[in-house]
């Protein structure tokens, strides 16, 4: 069977599977269920394109980490055969352990465990199957391989995961400022001691990524309505984990169930475990949704009915904390019109804060190579005065209450 498939892709064009065990891992089930979980969980309530998956993103990845070992191999970078597969094996899977719309409910189906320990206990998973070939990306994965580059190429400050969802976000939800030019950032990267740098032509490239990144993440990822929509998501779940643990039966898929009955956390996460949580994907979440509009709690079914129907709760986003006599007055508010309880009055009343940082300038630093040798870090090399005002994280505080009648 010829394995070597080109697919076509909207961003870049065509895609060519680089080697078998690439196109084995993609047609593998827990790759194939990224199909059905969608990359950026609530954004379409906001922008109506923005549907497509986390497999697009992940294969997307790989075409720029080709294109990355191309590139620095022309240069005069040693990458061996092995080394490059591990790359593109690494790259391909470091978001298979997302749940159902990505981040939004990362912490809801399970306990405090992140997509990032469930994405290496699916490699783990997968390297028994495919007889230790994925040794080597597991230990690039985590960090622990002695060529730092090949790690800051997986999960750096300017790696092939940022390079990708940048430009597809981009694309998919239209909004034109986050469109880099990744093209240009790869073609400009080096390595100098195993670390990675961009040469000093790229500067303004590097500028516009870290530019792109604030911008989407105040336009698109911490938009608002997506926001709301996220924080209804996560109460679905845990109003529905709260009336099954009183006794109350609730309609749901055989995984959804499973999470839903059991507190799940990285140490119940056996083979078992693993194997339910790779058939749980937005579907389930989005069925069961539908069928807990009509259940005679009233907190669940008008949490289903506003994200199902898009009718959210109003969000007012400020600069300084929320006062809690604005809070009180909604929650009394809501008590004295429906006679429901505190607890359940606090679930379509509520404060949070949400921040931005879009560059960290402690963090695997995006270093500048000038040409006699020397290197500096992007926020030094730049004549852009606001980079360093992108490395100091914003934080905005928001309240959520109801526009109208429930």
């Amino acid at each position: 069977m010829n394995k070597l498939k080109i697919l076509n892709d909207p961003i870049y064009g065509f895609i060519t599977i680089p080697n078998s065990l690439i196109f084995d891992l993609i047609q593998h089930k827990y790759f194939q269920r990224l199909r059905r979980i969608t990359q950026m969980g609530m954004s379409y309530l906001v922008y109506p394109g923005a549907h497509h998956t986390r497999f697009h993103h992940a294969i997307g990845c790989v075409h720029l980490m080709q294109q990355a070992v191309n590139v620095l191999r022309f240069k005069g970078v040693d990458i061996s055969k092995a080394e490059e597969e591990a790359l593109y094996v690494a790259i391909l899977l470091h978001d298979i352990g997302h749940g159902p719309f990505s981040h939004a409910m990362e912490h809801s189906i399970v306990n405090n465990v992140s997509h990032e320990q469930i994405s290496l206990l699916f490699m783990e998973r997968l390297n028994l199957e495919f007889n230790s070939n994925l040794t080597l990306a597991i230990k690039m994965f985590k960090g622990e391989y002695h060529r730092n580059f090949m790690w800051e190429l997986i999960s750096g400050q300017l790696d092939m995961d940022r390079a990708d969802y940048l430009k597809r976000d981009s694309f998919y939800t239209g909004v034109a400022e986050g469109n880099i030019n990744s093209e240009r950032l790869i073609t400009m990267l080096n390595v100098v001691d195993d670390e990675l740098v961009v040469e000093e032509k790229g500067i303004y490239s590097v500028e516009k990524f870290i530019v792109a990144r604030r911008l989407m993440y105040w336009q698109v990822y911490l938009h608002k309505t997506g926001l709301v929509a996220e924080q209804l998501l996560i109460r679905v779940l845990k109003r529905a984990k709260e009336l099954i643990n009183s006794g109350v039966k609730l309609t749901a898929s055989d995984p959804l169930q499973y999470f839903l009955n059991h507190e799940i956390s990285i140490k119940d996460f056996n083979d078992d475990a693993l194997e339910i949580f790779s058939k749980l994907d937005d579907y389930d979440i989005v069925s069961a949704m539908k069928a807990w509009q009509d259940h005679d709690d009233f907190v669940l079914s008008n949490l289903c009915d506003m994200v199902i129907n898009r009718s959210l709760l109003k969000i007012k986003m400020k600069n300084k904390p929320i006062k809690i006599n604005q809070l009180e007055k909604h929650i009394e508010n809501l008590i004295k019109t429906y006679g429901i309880t505190r607890m359940e009055a606090e679930y379509f009343v509520f404060t949070g804060k949400t921040s931005n940082q879009a560059y960290q300038l402690e963090h695997q630093n995006i270093n500048i190579l000038h040409k006699p040798g020397k290197i500096q870090d992007i926020v030094k090399a730049s004549d852009q005065l606001n980079l360093k005002a992108l490395s100091k994280p914003v934080i905005k505080y928001y309240i959520c209450y109801p526009k109208e009648a429930l």
